[in-house]
């Protein structure tokens, strides 16, 4: 077994830590933040992800996981180190790659020889070639391998996706590199794919974009089923049957969002644009995103009557999606902002946001119980996707809100009979 390192106490980082720990490894994860440290040494995970607080818990009390303040502490007698710190989007679509500069500027000079840097968060590519010049100029010495392993996390399943992942992707030009990365993974079930840098990086890209593609299209050919009266349920269930297509990626809904989609999107785009190649196929995929939010606030205003302002609005739903406490670029606060823009008065609930975590939007109104949200509320948004949603009273419900007792599913979680039996007007997406 071997030293790792892992750099960046975030989604990926404390995932990917964790989890190579339960494989038999040491590790150090570091990150600038001393209060989160302090709180992850104790075992107390800061996102929601089915187990991973036990991973941690079980990494602690084994000694084979350790938080550590600072990349430079982290990195002392490793063997590997994973750099897993943020890479978020800037103005132009691109990725800000200023962190992992950052990181190994200040890890360079103190690596031992044969010490393997893995570029584990999304990068663009080019990044391994980056990070080597990077540690060539803070004077690190010579031996040191790097090398692309892009990770594949969905957010709810992350544990799962790393013990049990689809593929492992390593991208190096130096085998014996590749080899010793790939040898990390000793007892994970799965194929692994190894090709040079600029290939593995683009995986991770063309994944994530094809995803996003797949979630535009679904939602599209919704809007058209609206039109044409079919029932976008019984298309996406016809259509996943071919096992060309599949089934995952396509439930219509508010739009894609949360960490990955939207910036991966955009940075492929950015990529494409820099390379002189017009990637319309993908600008239109962001198209078909951004007009799903306002379909979602026509839905509401048509409910209305017309006119949202002054109308008060219960929210079920604010993460990205469910089983997760991520509302990093959620669509459900997109319609949110829309709403109070048109004058709306909204009350939210969502299982797993606190008044904390939706402090940046002042004027939305978030409680702790979905009954609460809906008092004296004439329409009713459901955003995210949460399975509680489904087994709520709604006699309850409809006693609590006034007329014209509006639903609108964005989720198409409910089920149309049953809420216009207990005298709702319901509009779902592509029914």
């Amino acid at each position: 077994m071997s030293n790792l390192a892992v750099i960046g106490a975030g989604y990926v980082g404390i995932t990917t830590a964790a989890c190579f720990a339960r494989l038999g490894h040491t590790v150090t994860c570091g990150d600038v933040d001393a209060e989160k440290v302090s709180r992850l040494a104790k075992g107390e995970i800061p996102i929601l992800e089915e187990g991973l607080t036990a991973l941690v818990t079980e990494g602690l009390e084994s000694g084979r996981l350790r938080f550590a303040v600072g990349a430079a502490a982290a990195v002392d007698q490793a063997e590997f180190v994973f750099l897993c710190v943020p890479t978020p989007q800037r103005d132009d679509g691109a990725a800000d790659l200023s962190f992992v500069e950052a990181v190994v500027r200040e890890i360079g000079p103190i690596l031992s020889p044969n010490t393997v840097v893995v570029n584990k968060s999304t990068m663009p590519v080019g990044s391994t070639e980056l990070v080597a010049r990077v540690l060539g100029h803070a004077g690190a010495v010579k031996g040191i391998g790097v090398a692309s392993n892009p990770e594949f996390l969905r957010e709810g399943n992350a544990v799962h996706d790393f013990l049990s992942p689809s593929r492992v992707v390593i991208g190096c030009d130096d085998t014996s590199v590749a080899i010793r990365v790939s040898e990390l993974y000793d007892g994970v079930q799965a194929p692994i794919v190894v090709t040079d840098p600029a290939s593995a990086e683009m995986i991770k890209y063309a994944s994530n974009a094809f995803l996003a593609t797949k979630i535009s299209f679904i939602n599209a050919i919704a809007n058209l089923c609206e039109v044409v009266n079919a029932d976008v349920r019984e298309v996406a269930l016809g259509m996943g049957y071919d096992h060309r297509i599949g089934s995952e990626f396509l439930d219509p809904g508010p739009g894609f969002g949360g960490s990955c989609l939207p910036k991966d999107t955009a940075a492929l785009i950015y990529m494409a644009e820099q390379a002189g190649y017009d990637f319309s196929l993908l600008r239109g995929v962001e198209e078909v995103n951004r007009n799903q939010h306002e379909r979602i606030l026509a839905k509401l205003r048509n409910a209305a009557g017309g006119s949202l302002s002054g109308t008060r609005v219960a929210l079920w739903g604010l993460t990205f999606k469910a089983n997760t406490n991520d509302v990093r670029d959620s669509p459900a606060f997109a319609v949110a902002h829309c709403l109070l823009e048109e004058g709306a008065v909204i009350r939210a609930y969502d299982p797993a946001v606190n008044e904390a975590a939706a402090a940046h939007f002042p004027a939305l109104e978030v409680v702790t119980d979905p009954y609460q949200a809906v008092v004296d509320a004439s329409l009713l948004a459901l955003l995210t996707e949460w399975d509680e949603f489904r087994w709520l009273d709604f006699a309850r419900v409809a006693g609590a809100m006034v007329s014209p007792r509006a639903i609108v599913d964005a989720r198409n979680l409910l089920d149309p009979a049953a809420m216009r039996h207990r005298g709702f007007s319901y509009q779902g997406v592509g029914r």
